[in-house]
């Protein structure tokens, strides 16, 4: 349909196009035969013959999954893709995944080489390698819209800028202009929860003679899972009711709770379902121009339980405006008490969000320059609620004025957050003839950019007094509206100045709004001694801009008995807690490595790499204001840990009622420390034919990534106190989550079986020891201090396929095929004869949340695919 001129252009520039620029790869693996578009800005490249590490997943490999979402697929087929299998508060609405072992937000993704808008809903539960993550959420991109992804495994922060230290995800989309496919999934998990379906629908149609747009719809369920046993407030481990220490009220209502004893069921899937739509589209105007266009929009209602509230949290006593009733603690001295909730209650969070993308632009060719043309606009936004709870303060006002018993309100809306990104490009290309092995390729352009976060307020029951129980809502001092600007050129040199030797020059120069001007820039060669052996490596420099959310973002993280305030980095409140504004990281990436072709059919890479990132924005972890079993505080507060944190809690609007807490203090985003991450990635496939047996395509794949920590900055002295043992800005257990928590080894062992119309993908993924440090404080140190290990394990995954005709084909599988699971937190003593996790948290045999192969065990599906 295009002409080859055409075809040139559209995968220039460094930008997949409309058009098609690879074909789709093996289903057990990646590809090197692919043409490549990203980590380099010259025409053609294919994946075997990169100067970067590059890996390549095409469409059939991002099938042979189970649960139908991306972040499964690039995490079940990348050894260095690490997704995060479970999180806390709003965390586990928005699942985040990391390269490397760093950060999520230092991953790149692009979209036809576009930038991709990242989430608003910043995850801020410390104690998690995902802490601060905050980037694309690739949940509403369909995976049956991709025709294949390429992965840059390296830095490129001086060819995209901002957010690219550890690599770059690009997701190339399907351009077939006729064709199609439906597909339908459903499964569960061994237990009989976490039940799943989905079907998504892929069609092409062309544009006339010159063009075509490529559409893809598609709707995902997920329901809750469990995991854990009773509630250790209640019960002994073994679920009998616990005879000391409980409230009568509580264990009267334990009895008839739903699902006794195991009634808190925090640990497990939310519920969502997502409906996502995307197209593809792209015209040949003749000369040498095209249009193109993408775009996607995507809803989400998802929800999260949180931890089991107790009969006695809610209580009220009846009265009249002129004599209130007066609750002292389950009494009542004036009125008669009422409980609203004699079973207790578990509350829910709540999301509902809408996300869209869109993208348009045109190619074209001027006097041998080849030129590309493009904007982008994408917003996320969230609205928060918390569901079946209640607010006791607001309660208890409300019961005491009214001589009869009245129902709490349920269900609060607890505000929103938003963000937008709006960013512009211009790409321009060409080759010169300087008398080298190769033309010199010169690359230059421009990005624009703008970005916005918002945070509204809830309604006022979310919040006053104290708030609404497991979810306080943003207070109307937590409100916030922020934009950024940042302006950035670029320039690349690529040319092979000797037969085999391939060198790439580039550098970048950014402009930030708020925090000022950073130049990078980055050197990478491939030598080639002959068709059997290559060696190739980079030197960049590399940075992060600090997103929006994590300078501005503000709320409060509750638990039934603790409660931990994130102050906004760039705030008075932070100030006053001896924090200063946040600084964008800084990085120095080194790689070296090789690619062998050392018998036919066969290709090695290893590539060894070394990430040294300066000023990390991490959080802090929880740096304690109080703690009511402490005694050493000043006359008047002997439990405060440190006045000053309790002031700045104060100053940031967090109305806490300290007498129904165990701990409270705060959280800040800050540059922590600076880190060393250090490791190998190292792939091999080889294809072997067994004629009347089949044929299959093995593949290994390897990754070692360890963080080190080079520099912890000093912990505001205004907040420390030695004698509480609080003298570092990280707490021991965010020390472990940022150093042990993702495995530092990952192996993914697969083979691909073919024989007629049968096909079997076996993988094997082996993941290396991970631990943390908890307590009961949440800091990893004190009362209950336990180092925890989930060991070397293995995953097994199976799925065998037949094709009944030529279009109508079948998949059974399953995920975690021996049901492995991650280790349970201990149980211990916590004071006098009371046993209960080690970690702080409630819930008897809960597993460990780190876990990098999830909580869940096996997972079982089927999957029917139409192709037409």
């Amino acid at each position: 349909m295009y002409s080859a001129g055409a075809m040139a252009l559209l995968v220039s520039a460094g930008a997949a196009g409309p058009v098609r620029a690879a074909a789709d790869t093996t289903p057990g693996g990646s590809s090197v035969e692919e043409v490549i578009v990203t980590g380099t800005r010259t025409i053609g490249v294919k994946a075997i013959d990169s100067a970067a590490p590059i890996q390549v997943v095409g469409a059939g490999a991002l099938t042979k999954v189970g649960q139908p979402d991306l972040v499964q697929a690039l995490s079940q087929n990348l050894p260095s893709f690490n997704a995060q299998q479970y999180g806390a508060d709003t965390a586990a609405l928005t699942l985040q995944a990391a390269l490397r072992g760093i950060s999520p937000n230092d991953t790149l993704v692009l979209v036809n080489g576009k930038r991709r808008h990242t989430t608003a809903n910043l995850s801020v539960d410390a104690g998690t390698p995902f802490s601060g993550s905050a980037t694309t959420d690739l949940s509403f991109i369909p995976v049956d819209a991709i025709d294949h992804i390429e992965v840059l495994q390296d830095g490129a922060a001086a060819q995209y800028g901002s957010d690219a230290i550890a690599g770059v995800v690009n997701i190339i989309l399907k351009n077939a202009d006729h064709g199609g496919n439906i597909t339908a999934t459903a499964g569960q998990y061994y237990e009989g929860d976490g039940n799943t379906g989905a079907w998504s629908i892929n069609k092409g149609f062309n544009l006339g003679p010159k063009g075509f747009v490529n559409v893809t719809l598609e709707e995902r369920y997920h329901d809750f899972s469990r995991q854990g046993g009773a509630d250790y407030r209640l019960s002994n481990p073994n679920g009998t009711p616990r005879a000391t220490g409980v409230d009568p009220l509580n264990a009267a209502g334990l009895i008839g709770a739903a699902g006794a004893p195991n009634v808190n069921n925090i640990y497990g899937d939310t519920n969502s379902n997502i409906y996502n739509g995307l197209f593809n589209a792209g015209y040949d105007l003749g000369d040498a121009l095209q249009l193109y266009s993408f775009g996607s929009y995507g809803n989400r209602v998802a929800s999260a339980f949180e931890n089991y509230r107790v009969a006695n949290k809610v209580l009220g006593c009846t009265g009249t405006p002129g004599t209130p009733g007066v609750l002292a603690g389950d009494t009542c001295t004036t009125g008669t008490l009422v409980e609203p909730f004699p079973h207790g209650f578990s509350p829910r969070e709540e999301f509902k969000e809408y996300d869209y993308s869109i993208t348009g632009g045109a190619k074209g060719a001027w006097e041998g320059f080849n030129w590309d043309l493009s904007t982008t606009f994408g917003e996320d936004h969230d609205e928060v609620y918390t569901i079946n709870s209640a607010n006791p303060g607001l309660y208890q006002i409300l019961q005491s004025i009214s001589p009869t018993a009245i129902d709490p309100q349920r269900n609060f809306y607890d505000g929103s957050y938003q963000t937008t990104q709006w960013t512009n490009n211009l790409d321009i290309t060409r080759n010169f003839e300087v008398g080298l092995a190769s033309p010199l390729n010169v690359a230059f352009g421009a990005e624009q950019r703008r970005d916005t976060f918002r945070l509204t307020a809830g309604e006022p029951p979310s919040y006053v007094d104290a708030g609404v129980q497991s979810f306080i809502g943003y207070f109307p001092s937590n409100q916030e509206s922020q934009s950024r600007d940042s302006e950035a050129g670029y320039i690349d040199f690529a040319v092979d100045p000797l037969k085999g030797l391939h060198v790439d020059l580039a550098g970048r120069v950014e402009h930030y709004s708020d925090f000022g001007t950073t130049e990078v820039g980055k050197f990478t060669f491939r030598y080639d001694f002959n068709p059997m052996i290559a060696v190739r490596g980079t030197v960049s420099s590399g940075f992060r801009a600090p997103t929006l959310a994590e300078e501005f973002y503000s709320g409060t993280n509750v638990a039934p008995s603790f409660a931990f305030g994130q102050l906004p980095a760039n705030s008075a409140a932070a100030i006053t807690a001896g924090f200063h504004s946040l600084r964008p990281e800084q990085s120095d990436n080194y790689s070296i490595g090789f690619v062998a072709h050392p018998m036919d059919r066969l290709q090695i890479t290893a590539d060894f790499y070394d990430i040294e990132l300066r000023d990390r924005i991490l959080n802090t972890g929880s740096i304690v204001g109080y703690d009511a079993g402490f005694t050493g505080g000043p006359a008047g507060n002997p439990h405060a840990v440190s006045v000053n944190v309790l002031n700045a809690l104060a100053q940031d609007g967090d109305m806490l009622d300290l007498s129904q807490l165990t701990y409270a203090g705060i959280q800040v985003f800050t540059n922590g420390a600076s880190t060393r991450t250090q490791g190998i990635e190292a792939t091999a496939n080889y294809s072997s034919d067994f004629d009347e047996y089949g044929h299959v395509d093995w593949s290994v794949g390897f990754n070692y990534n360890d963080t080190t920590i080079t520099k912890i900055f000093a912990l505001p002295a205004v907040d420390a106190n030695v004698g509480y043992g609080q003298t570092s800005i990280l707490t021991a257990n965010s020390i472990s989550a940022l150093t042990q928590a993702a495995p530092k080894e990952k192996a993914i062992l697969a083979a691909y079986w073919t024989l007629g119309n049968w096909s079997v993908n076996l993988r094997e993924t082996i993941y290396g020891e991970t631990s943390e440090l908890v307590s009961f404080n949440g800091t990893g140190t004190g009362a209950g201090a336990t180092d925890v290990r989930i060991g070397v394990t293995g995953i097994t995954d199976l799925d065998i396929a037949y094709k009944i005709t030529k279009q109508l084909k079948i998949d059974i599988g399953a995920n975690n095929l021996f049901d492995q699971r991650p280790t349970n937190i201990p149980t211990i003593l916590g004071g006098g004869s009371v046993l209960r996790p080690a970690d702080g948290n409630n819930v008897f045999r809960e597993p460990a949340q780190w876990s990098p192969f999830g909580i869940n065990g096996g997972y079982y599906y089927g999957r029917v695919t139409f192709s037409f």
